[in-house]
């Protein structure tokens, strides 16, 4: 949906102009929505505060009201449990679940899967709770969980500050020549498709470190990646960008799957913080999928 401002709109608030605009929006909701950048004005990311000018473009997702859609229910979904007490659970998680609900999506996530079952923080927004971060939907590995506010504000603390560790594992397309490298280019929400990431100069800074672990023969290459930014499709996007796109992806590359592969093939491998309460910094790593592993044996036989 496109609304485009009229003089008499002229210095209202974005917020309250676009829940004027749909009802079924309300302010709360465009804040939310702003904040998250899936409003545009004129293309580009705003502020809550931002007064509307005659014959800006106000762009507004067409699922924008399904985020607040439904109640959550805990289900019976088994998890990965990779170690938890009274402040923190880290799940490795798997393949084809989504983090939280939202944009359609009512159950089979993570947080459906705990909920009712452990206690959580309140989490920052409606229907995310206990939830610090988030991988993408086909994307396996390491991801914590708090289960009181006091961890939630210390570990997204630590995110913010890039105190943490994140270390992922990404099989992709080509041969990487250099043995490490560093990937500096700022991503933004694509002009073209919304429901895809870009490089732009426009964007946020994101950062990607990575260093070769193996080269296949037959065109491949496992790489051990560092992030030190956590946008939003940053690992998928960034390869991609320099012409290595991550296997099984199908979003940012080719579209070809030769090994038939039902995810791409990324893996959160290794997650580090401090500890909330003990202070004591922990590190946790997570299996390779069957998938992921299986993929890698055909290249090291074909190799």
């Amino acid at each position: 949906m496109v609304f485009i401002v009229n003089g008499e709109n002229q210095g209202v608030r974005l917020d309250a102009f676009v829940s004027k605009c749909d009802e079924k929006i309300s302010r709360t909701l465009a804040q939310k929505l702003i904040n998250e950048e899936k409003i545009l004005v004129n293309d580009k990311p705003s502020k809550v505060s931002y007064k509307v000018k005659e014959n800006d473009s106000i762009f507004v997702p067409d699922d924008a009201t399904k985020t607040t859609s439904g109640e959550l229910k805990a289900e019976d979904i088994k998890i990965d449990i990779l170690y938890e007490d009274e402040d923190i659970i880290v799940v490795n998680k798997p393949k084809d679940m989504v983090v939280h609900p939202g944009s359609g999506v009512t159950s089979g996530t993570l947080v459906n899967a705990v909920l009712g079952k452990h206690d959580l923080s309140d989490g920052t927004e409606d229907f995310r709770p206990g939830i610090i971060h988030r991988l993408d939907k086909n994307t396996t590995g390491c991801l914590v969980i708090a289960k009181n506010n006091y961890a939630h504000e210390s570990i997204a603390e630590q995110i913010k500050n890039r105190t943490t560790k994140k270390i992922y594992w990404a099989l992709v397309k080509g041969i990487i020549k250099e043995e490490k490298g560093v990937i500096d280019m700022p991503i933004a929400r694509s002009k073209i498709d919304r429901k895809k990431m870009s490089v732009d100069k426009e964007g946020k800074e994101a950062h990607t470190e990575f260093k070769v672990l193996k080269r296949f023969k037959e065109g491949y290459t496992l790489v051990e990646v560092l992030l030190k930014t956590g946008r939003t499709h940053q690992i998928r996007v960034h390869f991609s960008q320099i012409g290595f796109p991550v296997v099984g992806d199908s979003t940012y590359s080719s579209g070809k799957n030769p090994f038939g592969v039902t995810s791409q093939m990324l893996h959160s491998k290794i997650l580090g913080f401090t500890h909330p309460t003990s202070k004591k910094w922990m590190e946790f790593e997570a299996p390779l999928p069957k998938e992921f592993e299986n993929v890698i044996k055909k290249l090291e036989i074909l190799t």
